[in-house]
């Protein structure tokens, strides 16, 4: 019987392929544990717990799901369109550069709701300028997008140091870091969202920038799948010949789609930046950008899989901390490494069960493969 390449529902393409995927990775994660000395059950426990055994835990958990949710709707954009972004992290740089300049420009002059809109439009104009070189580099000169992403993420750290050590530094002062912004220049924290559920919050950095994300990834999501620009940029990254017997300009769409993923990109440092510490510094990214990719693996490039799979590193972040503080013999190199599995079956290993799945669904339901009664396969 002829099964077709991978083929498989939608609901377990997008679904239970990756709940395998994640399920694997934390298994290998057992062992890791066990090498460790460490019992996997408590491992677990402790890392559901730290993640949302109260309602401290769910708003970091949230909050570091939503600079994921920024980065892996930028990864997501690029990949529908052919193209491999992995300067995200820089992207991310430069954005928190267009929110510092707007806050402290407007923080004492209006109100933070006044700042926010203009913020949103420094981030995203910021991120999407930092990718605009390597999209016009790739568009009309053929270098590697993927080269000259991650250079640029090298460059924007540097741009950052020079930045934070001399100009935008306040006289005075020995840190790396602008002023506080006032309160023009802070957005206002989501406390009061858990604790409408009975939940009681000290404090926490969950902004509304996590609002802000779940609206970012319903407009990818019509972006992507509701408009004739979108059609262009999947048709591009589906089949470049195609996409140019159709007229589709190659140069164009590949320019558009890596702007639209910078300006993500950008925006994910209203969450730190603007929502948390209330001032520009270094290293505010904290590898986002590269988790950007894991969660847009994981989440099959779908706005409806990146959030749950941002929520699921958010876990893995507030979690893993809870787990190396509880337990002596697991350090946060072993948190990190865990996170690694969990990218390692998500990400690179993502099809290797597929095939298997494939045949079990063609076993059970020859139709839901693409394949008839007789075993042949369908028109």
């Amino acid at each position: 019987m002829a099964i077709p390449h991978g083929k498989l529902p939608g609901w377990a393409d997008y679904g239970l392929l990756p709940l395998i995927n994640v399920i694997v990775a934390f298994s290998v994660s057992g062992l890791v544990v066990l090498l460790a000395g460490e019992s996997p059950v408590r491992a677990a426990s402790l890392l559901v717990e730290g993640a949302f055994g109260s309602g401290q835990n769910i708003a970091y958990t949230l909050y570091y799901a939503t600079s994921f949710i920024f980065t892996g709707l930028a990864v997501a954009v690029a990949f529908h369109g052919g193209l491999f972004n992995i300067g995200g992290e820089g992207q991310a740089y430069v954005g928190g550069l267009g929110v510092a300049l707007v806050c402290l420009w407007l923080d004492t002059l209006v109100p933070w709701w006044i700042t926010f809109p203009v913020a949103i439009l420094g981030a995203a104009l910021a991120g999407a300028a930092w990718a605009f070189i390597p999209a016009i580099l790739q568009a009309k000169r053929g270098s590697h997008v993927v080269i000259t992403t991650i250079m640029f993420n090298f460059i924007a750290a540097s741009l950052m140091v020079y930045l934070l050590v001399g100009p935008l530094k306040p006289a005075g002062q020995m840190a790396p870091q602008t002023r506080t912004f006032f309160e023009g220049g802070q957005l206002p924290k989501l406390n009061w969202m858990l604790e409408a559920f009975g939940f009681t919050i000290r404090s926490s950095p969950l902004n509304i920038s996590f609002l802000l994300a779940l609206v970012c990834a319903f407009l990818v999501w019509i972006l992507i799948w509701r408009t004739r620009l979108g059609y262009e940029i999947r048709t591009q990254g589906h089949s470049p010949k195609a996409a140019r017997y159709a007229g589709i300009g190659e140069a164009r769409i590949v320019v558009i789609t890596m702007l639209i993923s910078g300006a993500l990109a950008g925006m994910m440092a209203l969450n730190p930046v603007m929502g948390d510490t209330n001032r520009l510094q270094l290293d505010f990214v904290t590898g986002a950008g590269f988790v950007g990719i894991a969660v847009a693996l994981m989440g099959r490039s779908h706005p409806a899989g990146i959030v749950p799979a941002a929520i699921l590193f958010g876990m893995l972040y507030q979690g893993g901390a809870e787990i190396a503080f509880m337990m002596p013999n697991i350090s946060r190199d072993m948190i990190v490494i865990i996170q690694g599995l969990v990218i390692l079956f998500a990400g690179a290993l993502e099809h290797m069960f597929r095939p298997w799945l494939a045949a079990a669904f063609a076993s059970v339901s020859p139709r839901s493969v693409g394949l008839g009664r007789t075993g042949r396969e369908g028109a």
